[in-house]
């Protein structure tokens, strides 16, 4: 049984390589609306169970397509205003079942990375080759009807397997190449990018992707009101903008139309975009161009520091 992902070694936080932005930024932010279609009534998965009620549950699809109608909308008003370009965590099926917003989206040249399918389809228990079709189906529908070369991916609902990041390599190398630049979102582990480990040997960086700052965790499981939320996003900006006068950091704010858009949510996640916004020094990035200038930039210099680390470790 595996002891850890095996995707990353450990790497020290003190110590590392300097990570300089454009600009000589301090902090490259990032903000990730997941963009997400529910079914009203999906096929049952022995794992885990798509809503709280039985089937069918009006009140949790009903908030959720309330994201869709009205908070998409909403949500890319308050980033217009603050001249940012989100990275959308977009549910693939989206594209059939509401275009329109799709159309929005590359109105305003947001990036699109996959999550998957649909957010009511989990990972668990799908075979290798299964999990493999479904994130096919999900690139190529980027690809073909949102006008876009998929870089990164987060998977659905996070039900990742131990085989997720490497097909994800395997099938992007399958469809584009292996010029295009890939990224995880889904390792949580620290608040700078850092290179990753496949069997494929295709090159992949971990970017920094905030559990503890995504609104449906905020608010749904440690139950935080609206402007504790909007502080804690100021609170880890602080810190993060301090450390990254020392080496560039990653401030990521992922999002969700049926919370943060809500009309009681709404006015502290302006606040705290407006703080953030007005400092100086700050990168208002995407997640492929994150890890584009870490991979063009600093990816070899990192692989140098860890494996020097590593040999450091295994002295007696």
């Amino acid at each position: 049984m595996k002891q850890d992902p095996e995707y990353y070694d450990y790497w020290a936080y003190e110590n590392r390589p300097q990570i300089t932005w454009p600009g000589g930024a301090r902090v490259a932010l990032w903000v990730a609306p997941n963009f997400e279609f529910y079914e009203y009534n999906p096929p049952l998965n022995p794992q885990r169970t798509p809503w709280k009620r039985p089937n069918p549950d009006i009140a949790g699809y009903g908030i959720r397509d309330y994201g869709n109608r009205v908070g998409a909308a909403r949500q890319m008003e308050v980033l217009d205003r603050f001249g940012i370009r989100a990275s959308v965590s977009l549910s693939s099926a989206l594209c059939d079942h509401h275009p329109e917003i799709i159309e929005m989206c590359n109105e305003r040249d947001y990036e699109l990375f996959s999550h998957g399918v649909y957010n009511t389809r989990y990972n668990y228990t799908l075979s290798e080759a299964e999990e493999r079709q479904m994130l096919r189906d999900s690139l190529q529908t980027i690809l073909e009807k949102g006008g876009q070369t998929c870089s990164g991916y987060l998977a659905p609902a996070l039900s990742h397997t131990e085989h997720t990041l490497d097909l994800f390599a395997e099938v992007s190398s399958e469809l584009f190449g292996d010029d295009t630049v890939l990224y995880s979102c889904d390792l949580f582990h620290d608040d700078q990018p850092t290179p990753l480990k496949t069997r494929s040997g295709r090159k992949m960086v971990s970017i920094p992707y905030s559990l503890e700052l995504n609104d449906t965790i905020a608010y749904v499981v440690n139950k935080v009101p609206p402007r504790q939320y909007g502080q804690m996003l100021r609170d880890a900006f602080d810190v993060l903008y301090e450390e990254g006068s020392t080496s560039g950091t990653v401030m990521c704010i992922p999002t969700h139309n049926y919370q943060v858009a809500c009309p009681h949510r709404l006015g502290a996640f302006e606040e705290a975009l407006e703080y953030i916004t007005q400092h100086d020094d700050v990168w208002l990035a995407t997640g492929r161009e994150i890890a584009a200038h870490f991979s063009e930039h600093h990816y070899e210099a990192a692989e140098a520091s860890i494996r020097a680390g590593l040999k450091e470790a295994d002295r007696p």
